[in-house]
């Protein structure tokens, strides 16, 4: 390609990029969720606060290059010049100023936007538990003692307190629409509060690398009125599917694009049973039990050497 067609071809690469981003859905920045207007809001703040610099540097860097072009005679020419206090009370109290807005917005909206603070409602929350599988997502209603895979349907307008874990690698549970994302690790439970301010269909993703299956490992969340989500229960407790113990056993294995699975009733406890699966491998754990146990030990030998002195 000759010299002449690069300013050409960059032309056509810039269209084609513009061309691939309109497709774009910025979901982000048009989120359906309490938390995630909040986390819009943080966002755009945050980008305006550093644009005061950014785009004044911009500008004088252009100002700057024309004003003092080799062509300009009409330029002032200061070749001794070397400092200037107003410059220098700019230059540092302005970016001063930004750092510390910048870090009380933040310091504010960690603590407020805390994945594991609950929701304030006067509407009842409603529990569901995420386990993380190879690759897909299992979702368990202990209140209404029911499970699906790959699909989660919940009222809006009302606190969902998600409480997640793994039963494989880590993961990573996130619903853009809505807000915040959390890790998934075997063995722990992690927690994030949301909540839908419509009713809608939103997509759901592992946000984690976890290996083959992950493009795949994709779920739906749907936001209804509280009608429908009971409409909706009911129906799932009519499925003759059930998630007993073998049917756990089944699911967990690895498998890609798994579809849609509805389970009429699930073991009692199921989610607290594949986090003390993990136990085992916790050494602290391990340790605490060896100190119980040589601690009694101890205290029968102490008995023992008490008896033998007496008699």
């Amino acid at each position: 390609m000759s010299k002449k067609r690069y300013p050409r071809f960059f032309g056509f690469l810039a269209l084609f990029s513009m061309l691939l981003l309109s497709g774009c859905d910025y979901t982000l920045l048009d989120p359906k969720g309490h938390v995630g207007v909040q986390e819009r809001d943080l966002i755009i703040t945050a980008t305006l606060l550093m644009l005061l610099v950014v785009v004044p540097v911009i500008f004088m860097t252009i100002i700057f290059a024309w004003k003092y072009r080799a062509t300009n005679k009409s330029a002032t020419y200061t070749p001794d010049w070397a400092h200037s206090t107003r410059i220098e009370l700019v230059v540092w109290l302005v970016p001063l100023a930004i750092i510390i807005v910048l870090g009380y917005v933040t310091y504010k909206s960690t603590h407020a936007l805390d994945p594991y603070r609950p929701l304030e409602s006067d509407v009842k929350p409603l529990t569901i538990e995420v386990v993380a599988l190879d690759w897909k997502w299992l979702f368990i209603y202990p209140e209404q003692g029911i499970a699906t895979v790959n699909k989660i349907v919940f009222p809006a307008n009302t606190p969902i307190n998600f409480r997640i874990t793994s039963d494989s690698v880590m993961n990573s549970f996130f619903i853009p629409a809505l807000g915040g994302q959390i890790y998934a690790m075997a063995g722990m439970q992690t927690k994030l509060h949301l909540i839908a301010n419509e009713n809608g269909e939103f997509d759901g993703i592992s946000a984690n690398y976890s290996g083959a299956g992950f493009t795949g490992m994709k779920f739906k969340a749907t936001a209804t009125s509280q009608a429908d989500f009971d409409t909706w229960v009911a129906d799932v407790k009519n499925s003759p599917k059930t998630l007993a113990t073998a049917e756990y056993a089944a699911l967990a294995k690895p498998s890609e694009r798994n579809p849609v699975e509805l389970y009429s009733s699930v073991t009692p406890n199921l989610f607290q049973i594949i986090i003390d699966k993990y136990e085992g491998m916790k050494p602290g754990k391990i340790v605490h039990e060896k100190k119980e146990v040589a601690g009694t030990e101890e205290m029968d030998m102490g008995k023992q050497s008490a008896a033998q002195a007496e008699e």
